[in-house]
């Protein structure tokens, strides 16, 4: 039996992105975009719950985010995840992958016992591939990145297949230990039709204090044991619920600063028009040899 943490991030879907989206500092409205499950998350996810499927245990998605992140965590337990939970506070904002370590880390501690955590490579919206390793570092557990393959788990030991350049190496690592999931890795299962069913009214405890606010006769405490009773309760993380340094968090314990953006904007040059005739084709073929692309 072994517990699985996965940590989870709510990104922009950047597929389409466009000039719509794209503010006067380079930087992106993200109230434009709509918010998805960051992929390498939730091919981390899929592999989690095959080793829970395997080899028997629990799996627990949890994610930093504002209050609608609670989507992405309804998501997971559609998929199969035992557990969910919403690490979230105002003063988390604007923080770098140092001070976003520091809070999963500490909110991971305050999970409790696991034997796995794992995580996506990266995000598409920051590309960093960091909060994974640093989060290993602040709870001073071993790490396995750009993981292929889960090769098989026995007592307090794993054996994984990772991927390198030029080709791949297996490992085998003690227990606890972090790991970071390369998108390759597996197709993420569909979401179960039953799961949805059961878990669509999920609420975070943010969630249902909107649900009662202006409305007198609906009580937090009460609702709040309602969904508990019902296993539809998402575990809500504040600062003051894990007893955080405000000055590791956010703005405020975020070193990275952003020097300078620029927007780039791609134009065409001259270009020739080719006529599709035998006398056009080969004068092309002449014109890529003399550049030297050809030959």
């Amino acid at each position: 039996m072994y517990k699985s943490v996965v940590l989870v991030k709510q990104v922009p879907d950047t597929a389409n992105i466009t000039g719509n989206v794209m503010q006067e500092d380079g930087t992106v409205n993200r109230a434009k975009l709509p918010a998805i499950l960051n992929h390498e998350d939730r091919v981390a996810m899929e592999i989690a719950l095959r080793v829970r499927d395997q080899y028997g245990g629990t799996v627990t998605a949890i994610t930093m985010g504002p209050p609608r992140a609670s989507d992405i965590l309804r998501e997971c337990l559609y998929m199969g995840a035992d557990h969910a939970c919403l690490v979230t506070d105002r003063k988390f904002a604007g923080a770098d992958t140092l001070a976003t370590s520091y809070v999963l880390s500490e909110a991971i501690k305050k999970i409790g016992d696991y034997d796995f955590i794992f995580a996506g490579r990266q995000a598409i919206d920051g590309d960093t591939a960091q909060v994974g390793p640093q989060t290993a570092e602040k709870l001073h557990v071993p790490q396995i990145t750009y993981l292929e393959e889960i090769v098989s788990v026995s007592g307090k030991s794993v054996v994984a297949k990772r991927k390198i350049e030029g080709g791949y190496e297996v490992v085998r690592c003690s227990l606890p230990v972090l790991v970071t999931v390369i998108k390759d890795a597996a197709e993420p299962r569909p979401f179960k039709a039953k799961r949805v069913m059961a878990f669509k009214g999920a609420r975070s405890l943010l969630e249902i204090e909107k649900l009662v606010d202006g409305n007198p006769l609906l009580s937090v405490e009460a609702l709040v044991h309602e969904y508990e009773s019902r296993s539809l309760l998402i575990e809500t993380l504040t600062m003051d619920d894990l007893h955080l340094d405000p000055a590791r968090c956010g703005v405020h314990g975020s070193p990275t600063k952003v020097y300078k953006v620029e927007s780039v904007v791609l134009s065409s040059g001259d270009h020739e028009h080719i006529e599709p005739t035998r006398a056009g084709i080969s004068r092309l073929v002449d014109k890529l040899f003399e550049d030297h692309i050809l030959g």
